[in-house]
């Protein structure tokens, strides 16, 4: 059997070589950080029950071992200005649940728990620098000269993937304005929040600036909506954050900040996820970037791992360009849901914000009212292309 590389160690990397070890294929992923690399920040919080099927025909037992350790939220709440217009809470659920919320850095630990009882190889410190395909395979060389051969690759390396300019694929799509400040706070012991997924419309306590807080386990998130014309100095800095963020969750937590980070919008799809010669699958950030509304990309991009490891099983070209086709119509359609959540959390029209404030002058008496205000941050879920299998 012709082994398999896989450029990248993050969640998406990890799950395409778990995939690939669950067809019997021999696989090296090459990874350009130490092996000690450290890893902050909460990064992709939730792990789908999609993913985690995926994940557990992968590896069997993973998806208990990632939910045993996540937690899980049954209730929802979403206000407007201070006033609540949406709860609802969930019985637990009798089956898998319906997702599970953990930092990426303890998902990326359970994945590479189960790579290493799969036989997967790593070489750590790997810096690609060079790609050359033919219709017999791969070879990727690395910034030291080390060279690798494969049958096929997958690129798992993140937005700015090596391999991916190496190939000359472009990114297409568009970024938007302005930016979100990201922090992870430690749980107080004792003194822990409620259970629960809060978003708060233009909260009054931060400037009518929006707010989500989602917990994880040892804490929870805290996502602020700033401003076009906000200063990231302004508010996301580790300074910045102490003095805001006791206006959101109360007093005790600006010395429990553990990570604190940007982010700007960017909604862009690679032109094509492979090369000409079907040797090279892009999976992941090096295949699609979306706003992180509706969790789409730590899920669509282990969906994309999954199918790669399916297409490169098959050995033929045309099952790699399914995939291409099928995961580029996935992205194509997140992208776009991406962005009707966009548009709903930043709206430049006025006729939004009327339809939001009305909604939430109605929502005590047209109990649907309230409940658009609380999906419609998160994008649509269903109507992606039937070929592509699922909601990602």
């Amino acid at each position: 059997m012709e082994p398999v590389v896989v450029v990248g160690a993050g969640p998406v990397g990890l799950s395409a070589a778990l995939g690939l070890r669950a067809r019997g294929l021999p696989v090296t992923v090459l990874e350009a950080d130490p092996e000690d690399r450290e890893r902050p920040g909460s990064r992709a919080l939730f792990v789908h029950r999609e993913t985690l099927r995926l994940l557990d025909g992968m590896s069997p037992g993973l998806a208990a071992e990632i939910t045993g350790y996540g937690r899980t939220w049954h209730t929802r709440r979403t206000l407007y200005r201070g006033r609540e217009v949406y709860s609802r809470t969930f019985p637990p659920p009798s089956g898998p649940p319906p997702f599970t919320s953990l930092r990426q850095v303890d998902t990326e630990r359970f994945l590479r728990g189960a790579c290493a009882r799969a036989g997967v190889e790593f070489v750590w410190g790997a810096r690609v620098t060079g790609v050359r395909t033919c219709d017999e395979g791969v070879t990727l060389t690395g910034e030291d000269g080390r060279a690798w051969n494969a049958g096929y690759a997958v690129a798992a390396d993140g937005a700015r993937s090596a391999v991916r300019r190496e190939l000359g694929i472009a990114m297409e799509g568009t970024r938007g304005e302005g930016f979100h400040v990201v922090v992870d706070v430690a749980d107080v012991p004792g003194a822990e929040l409620p259970l629960e997924r809060v978003f708060h419309y233009e909260h009054p306590g931060v400037g009518g600036r929006s707010v989500m807080r989602v917990p994880f386990t040892g804490g929870f998130q805290v996502d602020l909506q700033c401003f076009d014309d906000d200063r990231e100095e302004a508010y996301g800095t580790e300074d910045a954050v102490r003095r805001w963020l006791p206006s959101v969750v109360g007093d005790g937590y600006d010395g429990r900040i553990l990570w604190v980070s940007t982010y700007r919008f960017l909604r862009k799809v690679a032109a094509s996820f492979t090369d000409p010669h079907r040797r090279v699958l892009l999976a992941g950030e090096a295949a699609h970037l979306f706003p992180p509304f509706g969790a789409r990309g730590m899920n669509s991009g282990i969906a994309d791992a999954a199918a790669a490891a399916e297409a490169i099983a098959a050995g033929t070209a045309e099952a790699v360009d399914g995939f291409a086709d099928v995961r580029r119509a996935a992205g194509l359609f997140n992208s776009e849901a991406a962005g009707i959540a966009l548009g709903h959390l930043r709206p430049h029209r006025r006729i939004v914000r009327l339809r939001q404030r009305a909604a939430a002058a109605l929502a005590p008496v047209l109990p649907s009212c309230g409940s658009w205000l609380e999906h419609a941050p998160y994008g649509p879920r269903h109507g992606a292309p039937a070929v592509a299998g699922g909601k990602y």
